[in-house]
């Protein structure tokens, strides 16, 4: 009689315990991760409106109102990838991710040489080659690091009111994801 208490509280944790593997475990077998979404909202090296703003529903749900965000996939094995944005708004933030979403590498407007987004993404092996002979267009520009083949560069721009709305979207409308030889 002792023993039925005792195997029903060791099955309850060992169902608990894999019920938060399989909770942790759905965003390495999900198909609708945000690299997919992605993927099918738009080609490899295009920036890609994020927000509903843009017209249709948000390819990836901000979990922030007061921010617009845009997002370009990238394959560093193709080259090193330049990321720029003209115009000033009110604070910028820009973030690296691999693949599977971790984030990489973050930065603001606050952490750039001037106001506008620039930015240079690349792996070791091409820091390595640019750094031998840095080109004169890329000298204010901030380089990212990252240890990875494949990515998404995504840039999030702050709308403190409803006047900010058409400078941050054409912000981002503007903002580019170029693929660059080197």
């Amino acid at each position: 009689m002792r023993r039925l208490p005792h195997a029903l509280i060791l099955g309850l944790i060992g169902a608990g315990i894999v019920h938060i593997v399989v909770l942790f475990l759905v965003p390495e077998f999900s198909e609708r991760d945000a690299w997919s979404r992605l993927a099918l909202a738009s080609d490899l090296y295009k920036m890609t409106r994020l927000d509903a703003e843009a017209g249709g529903a948000p390819v990836v749900k901000s979990v922030d109102p007061l921010f617009y965000a845009a997002a370009c996939r990238f394959d560093l094995a193709d080259g090193l990838v330049r990321i720029r944005a003209p115009g000033n708004v009110p604070f910028w933030s820009a973030s690296v991710y691999d693949r599977s979403g971790h984030n990489i590498y973050s930065f603001n407007d606050h952490n750039a040489n001037s106001e506008k987004l620039d930015a240079v993404v690349l792996t070791p092996a091409q820091m390595i080659d640019v750094r031998r002979d840095l080109p004169e267009e890329l000298q204010g520009a901030i380089f990212v690091e990252a240890p990875i083949e494949e990515g998404i560069f995504v840039v999030r721009a702050f709308v403190p009111d409803d006047s900010w709305k058409p400078i941050v979207s054409r912000f981002l409308q503007q903002s580019a994801c170029e693929l660059q030889d080197y």
